[in-house]
């Protein structure tokens, strides 16, 4: 986490003259954007778009604070008006439940000149109330020792001589609940009722994780043979010369999970939040973003996957296509019931 220096205005007439020489300075000065980040390494590329703006505005800061969603929303929600943070990031399912406490400003893509760049394909994932700045993918990983022939298609994992080797993500998780997607689609059925992907998941006794970090560290280790799970968990894996596959199935292809920049409504840096989701959707943020060891899905067009990258993400204009959509405003109002019913079926 970035640390935030202030000037201290001494005493005395030196001080007084200054301030009034340069009002303006002093102002800047004091104008500090907070943003709830996701932590840890995967913060590098947007500190790498907020030191581009600080360096445009002088004096301006922009403090990333890692925070979960819902803790974000909660202590917006309680300040009543004296927000402690102006923005944050956030994925489609915790941007629904931030819509419905009425926390967000809804977005003018008008003050933000790179929107003209952002793909069609990803913009519904912020459902008019922000900016999806970068997604992550959801593929088929495999052990590659374990599995020789992967699948090539998400209804493959329905293949027998996988029973009892596949992983599934509790659906508690973002993961969990694209995989309910997934069998739900492969059953035949749709996004408003997902308990028939809860009875095809059983016919191939899965073994479950309690967590996406837990369930890629299964993979790594052996335990199960291939699962669901997000792109960069898979990509992150291999980069460290794990034998580990990732399938990006066809004709229905990956799913993805957008995640969107959001402004606060009572945020006083409004405009200086729109710079900064700009500068994170530019080119170059995208690119660097998109590289190892980070792996961000590109959601503006123009920008191709770097080569270590490309094999873990929709790589081309046909795989863009192909991407599997979910209504999330479906299945996010009935999550808290699926995770009790899929605890219950599973006995955990």
């Amino acid at each position: 986490m970035t640390q935030i220096t202030r000037r201290r205005l001494g005493l005395g007439a030196l001080a007084a003259s200054t301030t009034l020489a340069a009002p303006h300075v002093a102002w800047a000065q004091s104008r500090e954007l907070v943003m709830g980040s996701l932590g840890g390494t995967l913060d590098a590329p947007y500190r790498r778009a907020a030191d581009a703006v600080e360096r445009r505005n002088r004096g301006v800061s922009i403090r990333l604070v890692p925070s979960l969603s819902a803790e974000v929303i909660a202590r917006v929600k309680a300040a009543r008006g004296d927000s402690p943070f102006d923005m944050t990031t956030m994925e489609a399912p915790a941007l629904l439940l931030g819509v419905q406490e009425d926390v967000f400003e809804r977005i003018d893509l008008s003050r933000i000149p790179n929107a003209a760049r952002l793909d069609p394909k990803y913009l519904p994932e912020a459902h008019g109330w922000g900016v999806p700045t970068f997604y992550t993918g959801i593929g088929i990983a495999y052990n590659k020792s374990m599995v020789p022939n992967p699948p090539t298609s998400w209804a493959d994992l329905w293949n027998p001589a996988f029973r009892g080797k596949i992983g599934l993500a509790r659906p508690s998780s973002n993961l969990g609940l694209a995989s309910l997607a997934v069998a739900t689609s492969v059953a035949g059925g749709t996004d408003a009722d997902l308990g028939p992907g809860m009875a095809k998941w059983r016919e191939l006794q899965p073994v479950i994780a309690r967590s996406p970090a837990i369930l890629t560290q299964m993979l790594e280790r052996g335990e199960i043979a291939l699962c669901i799970l997000w792109h960069s968990n898979t990509a992150i894996a291999a980069s460290k010369g794990l034998p580990i596959g990732f399938v990006k199935p066809a004709p229905l292809g990956m799913m993805v999970l957008a995640s969107s920049a959001v402004v606060f409504r009572t945020s006083a840096n409004k405009e200086l939040a729109y710079e900064y989701i700009n500068e994170l959707i530019a080119p170059e943020q995208q690119r660097f973003a998109a590289g190892s060891p980070y792996f961000f899905g590109i959601t503006v067009t123009g920008v191709a996957p770097p080569p270590d990258s490309a094999a873990f993400l929709p790589a081309n204009p046909q795989e863009v296509s192909q991407i599997k959509e979910i209504d999330w405003t479906k299945i996010v109002p009935v999550r808290g019931r699926l995770v009790e019913a899929f605890d219950r079926m599973y006995s955990l």
